[in-house]
Formats: C-alpha cells, sequence, structure tokens
C-alpha cells in the first residue's frame, strides 16, 4: 500500500523562518540606509565658511545630488522600504492582497533592473580607481567632512547588502527581461547628460579620473561603464540559481517558474512510501492511471477547484 508523504508543517516552519530572516534583515537595513541619509543632509548643511574656501569642497556640497553614488543610495532604500513593506504584509498573511502583490513586482523590477547592476559597478569601480589613485576618486581633502564609516556606507556596505539579499532571496528569473534592461539604460543614459552638463556649464568633472583622458578615452570608458552595468544585470541570474534550486510547491504537484516574464507550469511526480523507503511514484501505477477519464480529471482539477461552484 503506497502512502503519501506531504511534509506541510516542516516547509511552513521553514518557510517562516527564512520570512523572519528577511524581516530582521530588511528593518536594519532600512534603519542604518535612512540614519545615513540623515546624515548626509545634516553633513551637507553644517560644512563651515573656512572649510568652503576649498573649490573641491565646495563643490561637493554644491553638487551632492548628482554623485552617481548617492543616487544609487536612493535607489536602494526606496528598495528597502519596499520589501520591508512586502514582508510585513507577507507576515500578517496579507501577501495575497493586490497591493502586495504590486509591491512585490516592483520591488523585484527595482532590484534586478537597477539597484544590483548599479551597485556592484560603483563599488567595483570605486574601489578599484581608489586603490590605483584614490585623488581621481574621492581626493583626501574629502576626509575633512566625510567620515571613514560614511565612505564605507555609501562605497561598500550597498555591496554587502546587495550579496545578502541575493543570498535570502531567490530572483532565478528576470521578473520583466524589457523593462528591467530599459531601466537599466534610461538611468545610465540620463546620469551622463547630467553628468557632462555639469562639465560644460560648470567646467569641472565630478571625478577626477575623467580629468586625466582624452574624449576618445573618455567616450571608451563611458562604453565601458554602461557595458559593466548590463553585464551585471544579466551575470545575477545565473549566479542566484546556483543559491536557490528550483522552488517546489506545498503539494508537490506542480511547479511554478517566473522566465522572462512568463509562468511555466511543470507536473513533478509526488515521491510515496513504499515498503519503508521513499520513492518515485510511478503514473502508471497510480488508481485509473489507465483510464482516459482519469487523465481528463486530473487535467482539469485545478479548474474544478478553484470554481466557484
Amino acid at each position: 500500500m503506497c502512502e503519501f508523504v506531504i511534509n506541510v508543517p516542516t516547509e511552513c516552519k521553514k518557510s517562516r523562518t527564512l520570512l523572519f530572516i528577511r524581516l530582521f534583515f530588511h528593518i536594519l537595513c532600512v534603519i542604518v540606509f535612512y540614519s545615513v541619509l540623515l546624515y548626509g543632509a545634516y553633513m551637507a548643511l553644517s560644512i563651515s565658511e573656512d572649510l568652503l574656501k576649498d573649490p573641491m569642497i565646495r563643490d561637493v556640497r554644491n553638487f551632492t545630488a548628482l554623485f552617481l553614488t548617492n543616487w544609487n543610495f536612493c535607489f536602494q532604500t526606496v528598495f528597502l522600504t519596499l520589501s520591508l513593506t512586502y514582508d510585513v504584509l507577507e507576515w500578517l498573511d496579507r501577501h495575497e492582497t493586490e497591493l502586495a502583490k504590486k509591491l512585490k513586482y516592483y520591488r523585484d523590477v527595482l532590484f534586478c533592473g537597477l539597484v544590483l547592476p548599479m551597485t556592484m559597478f560603483i563599488s567595483t569601480m570605486f574601489w578599484t580607481v581608489f586603490l590605483i589613485d584614490r585623488e581621481l576618486v574621492f581626493p583626501e581633502v574629502y576626509d575633512k567632512i566625510v567620515p571613514w564609516w560614511f565612505n564605507h556606507c555609501v562605497h561598500t556596505n550597498i555591496a554587502i547588502v546587495v550579496l545578502l539579499e541575493t543570498l535570502i532571496q531567490s530572483r532565478r528569473y528576470p521578473t520583466n527581461l524589457k523593462l528591467e534592461v530599459i531601466i537599466n539604460g534610461t538611468v545610465g543614459v540620463l546620469y551622463a547628460i547630467v553628468y557632462y552638463s555639469i562639465y560644460f556649464f560648470a567646467h569641472r568633472w565630478l571625478y577626477g579620473v575623467f580629468g586625466i583622458m582624452t574624449w576618445w578615452q573618455v567616450c571608451l570608458y563611458q562604453i565601458l561603464i554602461w557595458g559593466s552595468c548590463f553585464v551585471f544585470y544579466f551575470i545575477q541570474f545565473p549566479i542566484n540559481r546556483l543559491f536557490h534550486r528550483e522552488e517546489d510547491s506545498m503539494t508537490k504537484e506542480e511547479v511554478t517558474e517566473q522566465k522572462n516574464g512568463i509562468s511555466e507550469v511543470k507536473t513533478v511526480i509526488p515521491e510515496v512510501k513504499l515498503n519503508g523507503e521513499e520513492k518515485p511514484a510511478d503514473p502508471d501505477s497510480m488508481p485509473f492511471s489507465n483510464k482516459s477519464w482519469s487523465l481528463k480529471y486530473r487535467s482539469m482539477r485545478s479548474q474544478i477547484e478553484n470554481s466557484s461552484l
């Protein structure tokens, strides 16, 4: 006699534990990120007049909102806020509401299309140039107004948050490939327009590394910037699949997989316990498996069970 094994309590407990981990992680991140934003605003407004006599410090204060690092930090703060809100709704078993579904959709699109590619580019490029010559990206004079811990918050911790988010949240495929690519490219082009406009109208580079390049080198460097953002975007999914296996449903009958914005449904053969050993069930050995009416019923079962009759 075949005994079906459905370990529902264990799966629910595991799911609840992962939810608690995500909730705690996002609460901690939201507190840290909003604190850093508030301190950054205070720091920019509290620069003394003596320090403002230095043109480099004056530029930092005047163009604070136009640094790509600050753009990315704001994007990541919005993402973490959406994530925390969805976690709370899921904790309250309200994750099936329309509001929760929209929050989850935009949360994943924002993370995949913008937060992860831009964060990894900024953190990688900043510290690479910093180790070569810090004057090209973060001059020593900045230390007079920017604490060392603040610098790590906006250039190091952002990458740690993205890596931990990848470990605790499955995003094996794009939520909306077309939209995410458009967002990635649009923000990249928009920032390039802003950045070069500052040079042509204010006659200064926000980052000194551009000042030592010829124009053809600047063009190649800009292509490298855009290309690296798209590389980080596309490699995140195979990396995510290394940490997250294909997710099975509670009944172990179907697996719904989100791929390129399209849901694909795959049938999974349930496990049975036979003579003390768990073995995959043979569909042909199941009761009434050879009956055509049984096959038709099984194919329509989900529609019948979800009907209002």
